[in-house]
């Protein structure tokens, strides 16, 4: 049985009556995938934005494991002090890890961020060595087309990540990083310049799938 944890932020965790980009990968993984899988974590609740509260399961198809590590508002900031009990009590075999927005926007500088993102995966390994980790490099949001700084910031983080990738990539617990969705565009893959719609949904479940498949032979490329 290999068992998947989503870990991320508002675009992971969803609000209420979407389906999310961890439904669309779960529908992809059961179709291709060969072999028993789960997904698993500590969560299971969408963003009710009615009541500012992770309390909703009304998701637009609730038939499907929804177990995951996401928050509204969460970024590697609080997830490296949750990670190692998340994958030591599910027994997550890989990550698949969607942060560093929220962190730029609000608490954390690039350099800070990446430490933030080591401390993540030092804590994934020390509750599970043989850990394998997918991470997904920050796509810029609308705030990026206005504010600079801002932007330079999620180039900056985009750039460190990818060498923290490289430099902590070891054999028996792989950390590799997806492509970013080359066709994604704010104005047709989100609701708001930063949650993904339906196509949005799509295109990030695609990277994972494909980098997976590109990188283990894991599943089919998405879509396939």
């Amino acid at each position: 049985m290999l068992r998947f944890m989503s870990v991320g932020d508002s675009m992971t965790i969803g609000s209420a009556g979407e389906h999310t980009w961890r439904y669309r990968l779960w529908q992809h993984l059961r179709d291709s995938y060969g072999g028993p899988f789960a997904l698993v974590g500590p969560r299971e609740t969408l963003y009710d934005k009615a009541t500012d509260t992770p309390t909703s399961y009304e998701y637009a198809d609730p038939d499907f494991p929804r177990a995951h590590l996401a928050g509204w508002g969460e970024g590697w900031l609080h997830m490296a002090p949750l990670i190692g009990e998340a994958v030591r009590t599910h027994r997550a075999d890989v990550l698949l890890v969607s942060l560093g927005l929220i962190d730029l926007g609000f608490y954390t500088n690039a350099e800070q961020t990446a430490e933030n993102a080591a401390r993540f995966v030092a804590a994934a390994r020390e509750a599970n060595p043989r850990v394998a980790m997918v991470l997904l490099p920050v796509i810029p949001n609308v705030r990026a087309e206005s504010d600079a700084p801002f932007a330079t910031q999620v180039s900056l983080f985009n750039d460190l990540l990818a060498k923290t990738a490289s430099d902590l990539d070891e054999p028996r617990s792989p950390l590799l990083l997806a492509s970013p969705p080359v066709s994604y565009d704010i104005n047709h893959d989100t609701y708001d310049g930063t949650h993904p719609n339906t196509s949005g949904e799509h295109k990030i479940a695609a990277a994972f799938a494909d980098a997976m498949h590109q990188a283990w032979d894991l599943g089919e490329p998405y879509g396939a």
